[in-house]
Parts: C-alpha cells; structure tokens; sequence
C-alpha cells in the first residue's frame, strides 16, 4: 500500500513539473486608454519620474513608501527607487530610452519580495486630437516563477494597477490648461 502512495505521489509532482516546465518563459502585461491630449504632454508624464507621483497606483498602495531619484532629471538616464510595504516592495527603475511623443522604454528591478528584471514601456500613438497610450510590463520567468504563476495571475494582478495609473494619468492631462 505505501509503494501505491509513493508512486502515486511521484506521479503528480511528475506531472506538476512537465505543467511548470511547458508555460510559457515569458510574460507581458498591457493596457491601454485614450486620451483628450497630445501625445507630447502624455509623453511629458511618463518620461520625468518626479511627475509619476500623482498617477502612481503603487503609491497609492503604500503613501509612506521612499522614494529617491538619481541620474539625468528626464529621459534616459533617469533613475527611480522605492522601498516599500510587503505590497509595493524594493526596486528600482532606469528610463533607458526616450523618443519625445513615441515611446519610453523602462528597466525595471525588483529587489524584494522578489528578486526579477522586467522591462516596462509606454507608448503614444495620436488619434486626430487624442492620443492612445499603452502601458506594458514584460519579461522572462524562471521555473520558480513560472510555478508561482500558475497560482497568481500576473495580468490581473498588475493589469488593474496599469488601469488605475492610466486613469488618474488621463485625469491629469485633460484637466491641464490647452496649449
């Protein structure tokens, strides 16, 4: 009867780990809005980190979290820190490229609860007066990661926040005095 458990046992980490091992190394996250702006001034948000403060749903999350900013004031070479509550976490974010009303390209690195490098962008595409703006988060995972998101999902669990930080970002900039 024990070998019966045992091999029955065998069986389902077995199969547990082929199921780990066949998703997919990569993921990507993405939401997008539409926004009564030109592209420059929803692009003018994204690219200084200093102005990511009112729209920042992890802020939100953890309003005592500490924040430092290092590197170029804008654009590529500016750098974000945080260190946060269980919830929001260590880390720290590099613009790495920056084409004015185009795209902003991100290196993000979480240092705790876990250790990962992920690459955000954002993208501004005008639509007549308006402009369409994609936020997306990507990246590689590991077989420890990919096991861990088999119970969590990161596109509901990250895509909600991109909802909330595109609405209060699309608040601001409407709300901003027309040039």
């Amino acid at each position: 009867m024990l070998i019966k458990i045992l091999i029955v046992v065998a069986v389902i980490i077995v199969v547990l780990v082929v199921i780990v091992a066949l998703q997919s190394k990569e993921y990507r996250v993405a939401r997008s809005t539409t926004m009564s702006a030109p592209p420059l001034a929803v692009f003018a948000q994204v690219n200084d980190f200093h102005k990511w403060k009112p729209w920042n749903p992890w802020g939100k999350i953890d309003p005592a979290m500490k924040q430092a900013y290092e590197g170029a004031p804008a654009g590529t070479g500016a750098v974000y820190t945080w260190v946060g509550n269980k919830e929001v976490g260590e880390g720290r974010m590099a613009i790495v490229e920056s084409r004015p009303s185009d795209l902003i390209r991100i290196k993000m690195e979480f240092f705790k609860p876990f250790a990962g490098i992920s690459t955000a962008e954002f993208t501004f595409k005008p639509e007549g007066k308006q402009t369409a703006v994609t936020w997306s988060m990507s990246g590689d995972k590991n077989f420890m990661a990919k096991a861990i998101h088999l119970f969590m999902n990161m596109d509901k669990m990250i895509g909600g926040q991109f909802e909330k930080g595109l609405a209060e970002m699309k608040s601001i900039v409407e709300a901003a005095p027309k040039q």
